[in-house]
């Protein structure tokens, strides 16, 4: 019997001391893991796919085994980061177009075009990027150069912002209209007119009038893989595409099935279309591990820049013009009341006061009572006094670099009392409790460390102002880093499996070079991404 006693003992304290194999430990690393104590780590070890265990290197290494041992060198590792708004496909397809970003003046518009037309030889040409606030001349161009330079070739490219268009003859004609012949006013949108002719720009819904050429699936495809590779090289492990047709989510399920397509997507379904909004309430959410279809995006107005944004009031800069809703309020009430009659959520595109107040409204009247439907407000632009208190159930999921990009014009369109209620970030947390973060790329830049600068420091890259923009709506840095983390996973449900370094989820995380969390604020926009892996494997 002693014998036998003995013989368990031993095998008991084997298996006590055995170390248990991981598929990789990493060791001597300044860890945020984003917890709910915002806890350092040294070091972690994966199996699987997801974190097994989280703590000092020498519990780590104590405890842990593993062929695949990565030294950090106290580098500094955060979450995989999460852009809670952005158009990853529209970043994808813009990289098979001409790219009008940063451009200062309508001419080198045009030379770019004239440079993009010899490289590529297109028989229609589309791009996006450019933006008038940045010229020395800020008004909007019009097509008298464009119709010289390509009098057979249709052109169409759309602003930084997405929310107008620049057309020329070409593409009138192409979409059987022309300078005379269109539609003589649009439900959410405007034609822009001289002396009764077009002028060559459209704003919002009468963009939807102008036809170009579908992409092949090919492009598509290959869009698809080049946004990924971007994203991955700033450590974005999860995109929350803001606005997917159904024939785009369903061939990115089907890169992911196939191990093509690695990004996880958090996908909006475009709320465009009632076809789309029916199908998928009837079908239900779908989830994987890189794919969750469980929201719809909707239109609520314009941009403030292209003064399509809807005011309460007449723009500062422009009397008597308020920008538009994009529907009618009716039509708001009629989708939101049958997404709340489903599991899915609804975000919805609020620039301009006017819209956030009635949007606002309308979830409070379809959501009543309910808990945690975690419903967002996209952008949450322009608040006023009143709104703010209606966040306490609503999400706000706002763009920092907007605030920024915007600051330069932004009162000269909405007077010095709007912009005390605009891009307030720090209030609509205090409301709500938490915050998402994300882009809005490619109206911005893909950068997710000018987002972590503009929401902290809130000045451009030159140090301007010299004090912050609005200061008093800054975020703290852990309040940043969450945004961009967990309260952003936790906007799209996805809390219990991602946003921080924690047993059981999932092993994504980002090496930088430089702690992001204690550097000089001048020096956060030289932040980058050494490394970023996703379930534990390296993808950039």
């Amino acid at each position: 019997m002693k014998k036998i006693f003995l013989y368990f003992l031993t095998i008991s304290l084997f298996t006590f001391c055995k170390k248990q194999e991981a598929d990789t430990i990493v060791i001597n690393s300044n860890t945020y893991t984003v917890n709910n104590s915002f806890d350092n780590a040294e070091a972690f070890a994966i199996k699987d796919g997801k974190f097994i265990a989280v703590g000092s290197k020498d519990d780590i290494q104590k405890n842990y085994t593993s062929s695949n041992v990565i030294d950090a060198k106290n580098q500094t590792i955060v979450p995989g980061l999460i852009d809670a708004h952005c158009h990853f496909f529209g970043l994808g397809m813009q990289q098979q177009k001409v790219n009008l970003r940063g451009t200062k003046s309508y001419d080198e518009v045009l030379q770019k075009l004239l440079d993009f037309q010899k490289e590529k030889g297109a028989t229609f040409i589309t791009g996006r990027g450019w933006d008038q606030n940045d010229w020395k001349v800020k008004e909007f161009p019009t097509k008298e150069k464009l119709d010289q330079l390509f009098p057979t070739i249709p052109v169409a490219v759309i602003r930084v912002d997405g929310h107008a268009l620049l057309v020329n003859e070409a593409a009138l004609k192409y979409s059987g209209l022309s300078s005379t012949n269109f539609p003589k006013s649009v439900t959410g949108g405007e034609f822009h007119q001289k002396n009764g002719k077009l002028t060559g720009v459209l704003i919002d819904a009468a963009m939807d009038y102008i036809k170009t050429p579908d992409s092949s699936k090919k492009e598509v495809i290959q869009g698809l893989l080049d946004a990924q590779k971007i994203s991955f090289s700033y450590g974005l492990t999860t995109v929350d595409d803001a606005g997917l047709d159904r024939n785009v989510i369903e061939l990115i399920d089907s890169l992911q099935q196939e191990g093509k397509l690695k990004m996880r997507i958090y996908a909006m379904v475009s709320g465009d279309k009632q076809e789309q909004i029916d199908y998928y309430i009837n079908k239900g959410k779908l989830k994987t591990d890189r794919l969750n279809v469980r929201s719809f995006k909707v239109y609520g107005d314009g941009a403030l820049g292209s003064r399509g944004a809807a005011m309460r009031k007449s723009y500062s800069d422009r009397e008597n013009h308020f920008g538009a809703l994009i529907y009618s309020p009716e039509r708001y009430q009629e989708i939101a009341k049958q997404i709340a009659a489903s599991d899915f959520q609804m975000n919805t595109h609020a620039i301009g006061d006017s819209a956030n107040t009635w949007l606002l409204k309308t979830y409070k009247d379809v959501l009543k009572d309910t808990k945690n439907r975690r419903w967002r407000i996209e952008h949450a632009q322009i608040i006023t006094e009143d709104d703010f208190d209606k966040f306490d159930n609503i999400i706000p999921s706002v763009q920092p670099t907007h605030a920024t990009s915007d600051m330069y014009w932004a009162e000269d369109r909405v007077g010095n009392e709007r912009i005390k209620g605009a891009y307030a970030y720090k209030r609509l947390l205090n409301t709500y409790g938490k915050i998402a973060l994300g882009t809005d790329f490619p109206v911005e830049q893909v950068n997710p460390f000018l987002t972590f600068y503009a929401a902290t420091i809130r000045k451009d890259i030159n140090n301007y102002p010299e004090n912050g923009f609005q200061m008093e709506n800054a975020l703290t840095r852990e309040e940043t880093l969450k945004g961009m983390t967990i309260w952003a996973a936790y906007s799209n449900f996805e809390e219990n499996e991602k946003g921080s370094i924690e047993v059981g989820k999932f092993a994504d995380f980002v090496i930088l070079n430089q702690d992001i969390m204690q550097v000089k604020g001048s020096k956060i926009p030289k932040t980058k991404a050494i490394s970023t892996y996703l379930n534990g494997e390296k993808v950039f």
